[in-house]
């Protein structure tokens, strides 16, 4: 009599992950508004990051059209920096967020 092996992955069953129990979804009634404003006041760097990345590259985008192409580059380089600065925000926030004692 052969013995069956479990399947290696059930979609309908979790993971056990020895040492890990999961949390329950801390906010069941959020919407997209109240979660993103949520978010927003735990790091506010990230959507200041985002907005300046946008704003450097909309501004490029119309230097670059009317012709100005040092003034485009220069506001390339300057999305490029804001870019940088948003991803640094969100490590930041990823290792406070890990830092902090869990309630």
């Amino acid at each position: 009599m052969a013995q069956s092996t479990p399947p290696p992955f059930d979609p309908s069953h979790p993971p056990l992950i020895e040492g890990f129990t999961p949390s329950t979804y801390q906010h069941p009634e959020e919407g997209f508004r109240e979660k993103f404003l949520r978010k927003s006041r735990e790091n506010p760097l990230v959507p200041i990051g985002c907005l300046g990345t946008a704003g450097a590259l909309i501004y490029g985008l119309i230097c670059f059209n009317r012709g100005n192409t040092r003034q485009s580059q220069m506001m390339m380089r300057a999305r490029i920096i804001a870019q940088g600065f948003t991803v640094a925000a969100l490590m930041v926030g990823v290792v406070v967020t890990a830092m902090k004692p869990q309630k």
